[in-house]
């Protein structure tokens, strides 16, 4: 009995996210020099499949950005004190490195692989620039409630993001390590609270 259309669209859906999958594997460790031979491979799927559903290397890679650009760290709704919304924001953004590290790994790939023009670098670099400012506005609220450690917020806000690139390039040297020995959210937290509350939140 042949299959339905509804059941032939499941297997090209199905096909497409192995290839995806595959591709963000290999693109998180070798960057624009990874190839297609490569990619297929690591999807367990023939190359002539792969390029079924992308003409190339570049429109796979473009489908990858795509979908780390459109995703999110940001929890849908944030209330509560500054240093409550600053640990939901800390707290996403440390999941997807926990969760999914090659998905940020591809992410940031974009900074060094494409060319300064490319309109997906445009696009990351208003992302991470969206997402550092809202940081530090949380970090000078809470400065201001005292819920936040004192301390110039552009500098916090730089020594933080740095913090979290050290656990991308981790899972990307020593993935088991990171697996194992990945930083609880309170322990992160502890270089953006001021002493007193370091003090009260490990009592």
């Amino acid at each position: 009995m042949p299959r339905t259309e509804a059941a032939n669209q499941r297997v090209r859906d199905e096909q497409r996210t192995r290839i995806l999958n595959g591709a963000r594997a290999v693109f998180a460790r070798r960057g624009l020099a990874a190839t297609m031979a490569e990619v297929a491979a690591e999807a367990r799927v023939s190359q002539g499949l792969a390029y079924r559903y992308f003409a190339s290397k570049d429109d796979l890679y473009r489908a990858l950005m795509r979908e780390a650009l459109q995703s999110s760290v940001l929890p849908e709704s944030m209330s509560g004190s500054p240093a409550a919304r600053l640990e939901l924001l800390v707290s996403g953004m440390l999941e997807v490195r926990r969760d999914h590290p090659e998905f940020v790994q591809i992410f940031y790939r974009v900074f060094s692989d494409l060319p300064a023009q490319s309109d997906l670098l445009d696009a990351a670099r208003k992302r991470v620039d969206m997402v550092m400012k809202l940081m530090r506005s949380l970090i000078v609220e809470g400065q201001a409630t005292g819920e936040v450690a004192s301390g110039d917020p552009d500098q916090l806000v730089t020594a933080f993001f740095a913090y979290l690139d050290g656990l991308s390039r981790l899972a990307l040297i020593d993935p088991d390590r990171s697996r194992k020995h990945f930083p609880d959210t309170e322990i992160v937290l502890r270089m953006l609270r001021p002493p007193e509350k370091q003090k009260r939140s490990r009592r």
